[in-house]
């Protein structure tokens, strides 16, 4: 098991603000240092390329840097764990999406904040600027708007548009599921599993989860207000596609007996009598972050014998879309796929599943100050600092984007 990581405010801060704030700048990629380099890089050197891309939009993949810069946005409206923060109190998280995609797939990044008084405007504003990406990754935009957003863009745009919050999240999760029902011993299509928080991720994960095997009428959805259920007036088109005829009505009584808990909603919602009413071996995922719906060492004394996962690195089984989304976007872009579909995701969730199962190289071990790790209760995922991770989901996603790209 890899060493606990205890990260304070203060030591968060600080890294945030010296040497210099922020984390990310901008370099120059070709050489800048005599006149006729100036003269290259600017005027009158970029007037061919102008020329040529204004011929053929295509050739910006040639001269610029489009194919390989990706936009992470957001408007703040659903940051992390932390709510309606606003836009600018969002840039950290973007920031950071920056680094991720940078240092694991060497992808740069462009992290935009945008007020927008509407959900149009938000959209619209979006559309305005596309033409400089390859590609988009939208983050930590609440419920429903960001599934029209999402759709609306993927319809206007000739770029693929990603919507972390909701297949970042929903790829992490089956990846993780599927091997932690491998380790209990239990098939998806008999698990019973119970989601909590009927927003872009839990939605999102549940459609997922169908395809990876899970059926249907297994899954039981809670929201604020209790199970989603046919008999409710109260619901959005996204969740009503979830509400199923049951008589549950509260988390207590969906949890009876239940096989898998998702949590991706808030922070103390699951109660220790919650998780003990649960079948055994069950699983539980309480990804809310910055802090889940249930303490892990209260789950495991309510419980033993659960697999008990977070989204936070301080713990075992960080189940968070770091571990995905810099490598599913690296496959796409290199294969100049134009929107993300359930065949990526899922070769993406596949190649995940399948490295945990490999066995752990020295460098990894040193990576995390640990003397062991394998497959298993407490390592149900590959770790994000992992060399592999690379080499083994960017190929399988590529693959499924090539083929993307020749049926259309």
């Amino acid at each position: 098991m890899s060493k606990k990581i205890v990260i304070g405010p203060g030591q968060a801060l600080e890294y945030h603000e010296s040497p210099r704030p922020g984390k990310t700048s901008v370099q120059p990629t070709k050489p800048f240092a005599t006149a006729e380099d100036l003269s290259l890089a600017y005027t009158p050197g970029v007037a061919e390329p102008v020329r040529r891309i204004h011929a053929n939009p295509a050739d910006a993949y040639r001269y610029t840097n489009k194919g390989n810069l990706v936009a992470v946005i957001t408007d703040g409206s659903a940051v992390l764990g932390l709510g309606r923060v606003g836009a600018l109190a969002g840039k950290p998280v973007m920031e950071g999406k920056a680094v991720l995609f940078k240092r694991f797939a060497d992808i740069d990044v462009f992290d935009i904040e945008v007020n927008a008084p509407s959900t149009e405007s938000f959209i619209e504003t979006v559309v305005n600027i596309a033409p400089t990406f390859g590609g988009i990754n939208l983050e930590d935009i609440a419920a429903p708007a960001c599934f029209n957003v999402e759709q609306s863009l993927r319809e206007r745009l000739d770029i693929p548009v990603f919507h972390d919050d909701q297949h970042g999240t929903a790829v992490i999760t089956c990846a993780g599921l599927l091997n932690a029902l491998l380790i209990q011993g239990k098939r998806i299509e008999d698990a019973r599993v119970v989601i909590l928080g009927a927003g872009a991720a839990g939605i999102a994960s549940a459609k997922l989860l169908i395809a990876c095997g899970a059926l249907k009428n297994n899954i039981v959805m809670v929201d604020s207000r209790g199970v989603i259920h046919s008999g409710r007036d109260d619901l959005n088109i996204y969740k009503q596609a979830f509400a199923e005829d049951t008589p549950l009505r509260t988390l207590s009584e969906a949890l009876l007996g239940a096989d898998v808990l998702i949590g991706v909603s808030g922070p103390a919602l699951v109660s220790s009598d919650m998780v003990r009413r649960m079948a055994d071996r069950a699983i539980v995922f309480a990804l809310s972050n910055p802090d889940p719906e249930i303490d892990p060492a209260e789950a495991m004394a309510a419980k033993p014998g659960i697999i008990i996962a977070t989204g936070r690195s301080d713990y075992p089984n960080q189940v968070n879309n770091a571990l995905c989304f810099p490598f599913i976007f690296r496959g796409t872009l290199n294969a100049r796929a134009r929107y993300f579909n359930q065949d990526i995701l899922l070769a993406a969730v596949h190649a995940l599943a399948s490295l945990a199962r490999e066995t752990v190289p020295a460098e990894v071990l040193a990576a995390y100050g640990a003397e062991s790790m394998e497959f298993g209760p407490d390592y149900i995922l590959p770790k994000q600092f992992d060399p592999r991770l690379y080499e083994w989901v960017v190929p399988r996603v590529e693959e499924a984007a090539r083929a993307q790209v020749q049926q259309d």
